[in-house]
């Protein structure tokens, strides 16, 4: 009897300029680049068990075993990539858990496929570069290309798969912002990501947000590597704003904020008038990553803690690479 075995944790991720939208719904090819910031402390941790004696891939997920349907055929195409690179056929046993909630857009298919592919890698040793890893990773989840390097991630449109890859342009410790995600609902969302990029050329406004989208990214940059907040706040807001504008406007229409959610948006706002360096941020989802500058951070928690109808937050500062469990 063969196994191979290996296990790897990831980090999801927070996208400063949004990914939203792909030129190829197979290959989730995005229309326009993005970057994000990998989220340290938040973790999903994933071990692939390669057998010969297994007659079909299993999965289990935070504790609870996938029948077969949709989420567990998602897995096994994604895992016959790296079978077909290996050349084998045999069935995996996957075993995926995450200390946060996930489906409620704070990016758990991110760290998910992206440690699911690293797993599945060296379960199978192959011996994929970071830029490899990463193109692999956006076939499950277009977001978890930026979860497989480290730091400040800028995540490359094109046309072909090979050249659609995420990468660092500066380290974990190059600018010390620190998430403070507010969580407003735990609930999985209605209208998964996928689903949502699909949809997102119905929008009248989302080719404006296309061909706009390389001014804002570049502007973000460019922040991020002068350390700019005032800079970095107002791209990062007008270009969620500009997201969820999109997602508003498609067929069918996406309404991920509650009440809460746009309320703490103006409450932010309000914080940095009076002096304190904090900005917002809204995945596909009704929770909020309020992005703080140095020294914001315990100011902006405390905030949020006793914001009504916040249940909970989770802080977070830039995160590594994903890497292999030893």
């Amino acid at each position: 009897m063969t196994i191979w075995k290996a296990t790897a944790c990831a980090h999801p991720n927070i996208a400063f300029i949004k990914y939203w939208g792909n030129t190829d719904d197979q290959l989730r090819l995005p229309v326009s680049g993005s970057i994000s910031m990998n989220l340290d402390g938040l973790l999903t941790r994933t071990t692939v068990e390669f057998r010969d004696d297994q007659a079909s891939d299993t999965a289990l997920l935070g504790g609870k075993q996938l029948d077969a349907g949709a989420a567990l055929d998602r897995i096994t195409r994604h895992l016959d990539y790296a079978r077909q690179l290996a050349g084998t056929t045999m069935r995996a046993s996957v075993n995926s858990d995450s200390n946060f909630p996930t489906g409620a857009g704070i990016a758990s298919s991110a760290s998910a496929f992206a440690a699911l592919s690293l797993a599945a890698a060296a379960a199978l040793k192959l011996q994929l570069s970071e830029p490899q890893l990463s193109a692999y990773a956006r076939l499950g989840s277009g977001s978890a290309s930026r979860s497989v390097p480290g730091g400040f991630v800028e995540w490359y449109p094109a046309q072909t798969h090979e050249a659609s890859f995420a990468e660092t342009f500066a380290p974990v410790d190059y600018w010390e912002l620190t998430d403070i995600v507010a969580i407003v609902s735990k609930a999985h969302k209605s209208t998964g990501s996928t689903e949502g990029h699909s949809i997102a050329a119905t929008s009248p406004l989302q080719s404006a947000r296309v061909a706009t989208a390389p001014e804002r990214l570049a502007r973000c940059k460019q922040a991020i590597l002068n350390r700019d907040f005032e800079t970095f706040a107002d791209v990062v807001e007008l270009d969620s704003n500009v997201m969820h504008s999109v997602m508003m406007t498609g067929n069918p229409s996406l309404f991920y904020w509650q009440s809460t959610t746009l309320a703490l948006m103006e409450a932010v706002r309000d914080l940095r008038r009076q002096g304190i360096a904090v900005c917002y941020t809204i995945d596909a989802g009704p929770n909020i990553h309020c992005i703080c500058a140095p020294g914001a951070a315990s100011k902006v928690a405390e905030y949020v803690a006793q914001f009504p109808g916040v249940l909970e937050f989770k802080q977070a500062g830039a995160g590594r690479a994903a890497y292999l469990e030893q």
